[in-house]
C-alpha cells in the first residue's frame, strides 16, 4: 500500500505562484509515473502533467510554459511549481502514481487532493 501526501495547496492572486509537493510514502515498491490531476467544480477531472522513471514529462496544453514537473527519485517526491497563474487553474489538485512491486505487478495510487484557488 501506498500513500501520496500532498502539501503546498492555497489561495493566490492571478499571476502569482505555487509549489506542490507530493511525497509517496513507500519505498519498497518502484514509482513509474507520477505526478498531478485536478478536478475543477462541475468538470471532469483532468490530467496536469506527470513525469515517468526516466524523466520524459506529459502535460496538458493550457499549462505548458507556466508549470513546471519535476521529481526526486531520493525522497519519492515530486513537485509541481506553477507560475502565472489563473483563475481557470482553481481546482482541487490530486497527486497520482503508478507504482510497481518485485513481482512487476502494476497499481494506481491517489493522493487525497489539495485545494488551489486563484483568485482575479
Amino acid at each position: 500500500q501506498v500513500q501520496l501526501v500532498e502539501s503546498g495547496g492555497g489561495l493566490v492572486q492571478a499571476g502569482g505562484s505555487l509549489r506542490l509537493s507530493c511525497a509517496a510514502s513507500e519505498s519498497t515498491f518502484s514509482i513509474n509515473t507520477i505526478g498531478w490531476y485536478r478536478q475543477a467544480p462541475g468538470k471532469q477531472r483532468e490530467l496536469v502533467a506527470v513525469v515517468s522513471s526516466t524523466g520524459s514529462t506529459n502535460s496538458a496544453s493550457s499549462v505548458k510554459g507556466r508549470f513546471t514537473i519535476s521529481r526526486d527519485n531520493a525522497k519519492n517526491t515530486v513537485y509541481l511549481q506553477m507560475n502565472s497563474l489563473k483563475p481557470e487553474d482553481t481546482a482541487v489538485y490530486f497527486c497520482y502514481a503508478i507504482v510497481s512491486d518485485e513481482r512487476g505487478y502494476s497499481y494506481q495510487y491517489w493522493g487525497q487532493g489539495t485545494q488551489v484557488t486563484v483568485s482575479s
